[in-house]
């Protein structure tokens, strides 16, 4: 009988969804250690180097999915809300005793290890998502559901927002795209979508009364294209308000509440602001690297810019550029379709759940991943400013690995126990 369940379990776990996340580990292995690379002290696994510490990292990552896969997935589902309060503490306590890296108060030190709870704090949040949303399934989507469920991705989302770390921050807001499938935001999160364009053109121009301007004559437009009707003047007269006090609004939020190095990095990407030996260094020592790569790359421990350490922070956001140098556009192309393949693979996931907490959850993962995909690479190169933000199983780090790997192994057992899945 034991036989039996485990052959089950075995023929129901994703193993092509296994093996990308193992290919990237891999990947990221290989390309942090060109990052670092020292030919004086060329051992593979030099655990006082950030190659040899990522293998470690692997492999703990490794061992951490497998107890994940034989662990029984109601004990994760019930333990959902005990692990949101435990991150959510530790969001608190690394405001007290934290470590500033960067000028971001987000790390908590172990010793020798730095443990940052704002990795962990994505999936805490994606779990108790998944979980209130499932209590509602038995209701049609209402406002006070949407408002709790913006008040379990906020809540953390302020608390890493306090500790200076805006890139992550962010990322909690990628989640209104679980809210977006599951009915509860349609037409919202366009709107959404179009203030945050409006915002970067906003910070694109420098009269905001012009931008003003333009509003009024395409709400005098779409008043004579929908026939003068009365009807639709309040809902104008709205549109035209609303919009033009955010464009008043922004001006404010750019110079008072953005810190000044934010500015600078929105600037440079606008191209209001060309400063290649400051604020502008990295963007520009980036797009150098991944542009020497041509075609086919230099070749792998070959990368010049790489090599001599022209790039910031090369192995952990910036990694991408190691790979742009040393494997070309062939490389760089693959590694995409390979995260694309796996973004593909878990939204498939999503839509064969057979309960709203699996099928909200798989989404979660989707958005967290997309996310922390589109911004990293965009933001190597210069097509959104650099709020620094991991490459997802590719950048050095413990926490980032670890918790990228609990996110998607969780979904792994979840879908491989879907036949049976109760969420209580």
């Amino acid at each position: 009988m034991t036989r039996t369940r485990h052959s089950n379990f075995l023929g129901n776990l994703d193993w092509f969804t296994v093996c990308l996340w193992l290919i990237l580990c891999l990947i990221g292995w290989f390309n942090i250690r060109a990052a670092v690379y020292d030919p004086e002290n060329p051992a593979l696994f030099n655990l006082s180097a950030n190659d040899g510490k990522q293998a470690l990292f692997i492999f703990t990552a490794i061992v951490l999915g497998f107890c994940i896969l034989i662990i029984d997935q109601r004990f994760f589902i019930s333990m959902t809300p005990f692990f949101y309060i435990l991150v959510i503490l530790l969001l608190i306590a690394v405001l007290g005793i934290g470590r500033s890296v960067g000028g971001n108060q987000a790390w908590i030190p172990l010793g020798t290890f730095r443990l940052q709870p704002s990795e962990f704090a994505k999936l805490g949040t994606c779990l108790l998502l998944a979980y209130y949303l499932n209590t509602q399934s038995n209701k049609m989507p209402n406002l006070q559901t949407l408002v709790i469920g913006a008040c379990i991705v906020l809540l953390p989302f302020c608390l890493v927002l306090l500790q200076k770390d805006t890139g992550s921050a962010l990322v909690f807001l990628s989640l209104v795209f679980v809210f977006y499938r599951e009915g509860y935001v349609g037409t919202n999160l366009l709107i959404i979508a179009g203030l945050a364009i409006l915002f970067f053109v906003l910070a694109l121009l420098y009269n905001q009364w012009i931008l003003i301007l333009i509003l009024a004559l395409i709400t005098t437009l779409l008043f004579f294209l929908l026939g003068k009707k009365k009807k639709y003047i309040m809902s104008l007269l709205l549109f035209f308000v609303a919009s033009s006090v955010y464009i008043l609004s922004v001006d404010y939020i750019f110079n008072n509440i953005l810190k000044p190095h934010q500015r600078g990095r929105i600037d440079v990407v606008l191209g209001k602001l060309d400063d290649p030996r400051d604020l502008g260094y990295q963007l520009t020592q980036s797009k150098i690297a991944i542009g020497s790569g041509q075609l086919f790359g230099k070749g792998y421990l070959q990368g010049t810019q790489t090599k001599y350490n022209f790039v910031p922070e090369q192995s952990t956001d910036f990694i991408i550029c190691t790979v742009g140098e040393e494997w070309g556009f062939v490389g760089t192309a693959v590694l995409i379709l390979l995260y694309l393949t796996l973004l593909i693979r878990i939204v498939n996931i999503a839509e064969r759940q057979k309960t709203v907490f699996a099928r909200t959850y798989a989404y979660g993962v989707a958005s967290i991943l997309f996310f922390h995909f589109f911004i990293n690479i965009g933001m190597t190169i210069g097509f959104v400013p650099v709020i620094g933000i991991p490459l997802p199983f590719i950048s050095y780090g413990g926490s980032s690995l670890w918790s990228f790997t609990i996110l998607l192994f969780l979904l792994l057992r979840f879908d491989s126990a879907r036949k049976g899945l109760s969420p209580y």
